[in-house]
């Protein structure tokens, strides 16, 4: 999946959540995306990486004491 692909996937779940909002205002649209995604991106990254936060962390691009920040918040630890 290409990285055009994983954006047309997001623009259309925002726009199904959108949808069903009907007249409710959104709120927090950004933190709730990025904490929906953040979760199959770890457990991806740490799978590639056979576990190893050291290499985990250097693929997502982050410090390793924020990986292991993010995978507590997400129950992965």
């Amino acid at each position: 999946m290409s990285k055009d692909n994983i954006q047309d996937v997001v623009r259309k779940s925002l726009e199904r959540y959108f949808k069903d909002l009907g007249e409710q205002q959104p709120t927090n649209v950004y933190e709730m995306v990025v904490f929906t995604v953040e979760k199959p991106i770890l457990e991806a990254v740490m799978a590639r990486a056979d576990g190893n936060q050291s290499q985990a962390a250097e693929m997502l691009g982050i410090n390793r004491n924020t990986l292991r920040k993010k995978l507590q918040q997400h129950g992965l630890l």
